[in-house]
């Protein structure tokens, strides 16, 4: 990373319907890897997000809009998530496709 800091990502503060969730444990998947559209990942200072949260989750579409983690300088400067079980791991680049695109 360009920028010489990280990010860390709390695994329980990542929206992830039910369902996706169920399907991705029956099939091995990790859902932070498979294909979604309509989703985003902003960036801001950190006195903005919960102004910027409140105008996301006002439409109807951005009603799960979540704050999941904050940038970090710990010399490391990869993207960490911080599990639920309070350990820490890197989130790896993908490598190939988990599951093909249908559309």
């Amino acid at each position: 990373m360009q920028s010489g800091v990280g990010m860390l990502i709390e695994e329980d503060s990542v929206p992830v319907k039910a369902e996706v969730k169920a399907a991705c444990e029956i099939l091995g998947l990790d859902p932070l890897f498979v294909a979604n559209e309509g989703k985003l990942v902003c960036i801001c200072e950190q006195e903005a997000a919960k102004p910027l949260l409140a105008v996301m989750r006002a439409h109807p579409l951005g009603r799960d809009a979540a704050m999941i983690g904050e940038v970090i300088e710990d010399g490391n400067r990869f993207v960490q998530m911080r599990t639920g079980f309070g350990g820490r791991r890197i989130v790896d680049w993908p490598v190939g496709e988990q599951l093909p695109r249908i559309c």
